[in-house]
């Protein structure tokens, strides 16, 4: 199970991936779910049976059977989740994402938006500033998530290193002197 967590706050990556695996029911998901935290969200994506379609169906067809499916799983487990997510904010002090993996898209049911302060310089404004004017974005706000998606698309298995890295740090300081 992938598992990632960044921020001192309650719970270990390891702690929540336990508990998770303990309260989730069997049979949710077709495999083992993919839960991943950070300072404010727990984020839970676990694969669904794509209904057996066959290789040869046409691509929307196939991806309307996968929404369908995604949308089937959500409202069957709705009061379920929510009972989860509770207990899981109450635990943990972060709120829980659901989502599914159906058909190869990943469907997200919930997910938070949260502001993140910063101070860009004018060129980097700038940059912003183009691609609203040119439409890619609605605002700065938008520009910038947009920037975010596209350095974490091309930049995922170097993410992915310092993130390994900064779980090792976490490991080595939770240890502490033997002294």
């Amino acid at each position: 199970m992938a598992n990632q967590e960044s921020g001192a706050d309650a719970g270990s990556g390891e702690e929540l991936r336990r508990w998770f695996i303990g309260r989730l029911p069997d049979g949710w998901f077709a495999g083992t779910p993919d839960i991943v935290a950070d300072r404010e969200e727990i984020t839970v994506v676990g694969p669904v049976d794509d209904l057996g379609l066959p290789g040869d169906a046409p691509p929307a067809a196939r991806a309307a059977a996968a929404e369908a499916r995604a949308r089937r799983f959500r409202e069957q487990t709705r009061d379920h989740r929510i009972e989860i997510a509770r207990e899981a904010e109450h635990r943990f002090g972060r709120k829980v994402s659901w989502g599914v993996i159906c058909g190869g898209r990943k469907v997200m049911f919930t997910s938070l938006s949260v502001p993140v302060m910063t101070r860009l310089r004018q060129s980097e404004r700038r940059v912003l500033d183009t691609l609203v004017d040119a439409g890619v974005a609605r605002s700065r706000s938008d520009a910038l998530a947009w920037c975010v998606r596209l350095v974490g698309e091309h930049e995922e298995s170097w993410l992915g290193q310092l993130r390994d890295a900064l779980r090792r740090v976490e490991e080595v300081r939770a240890e502490g002197p033997q002294a």
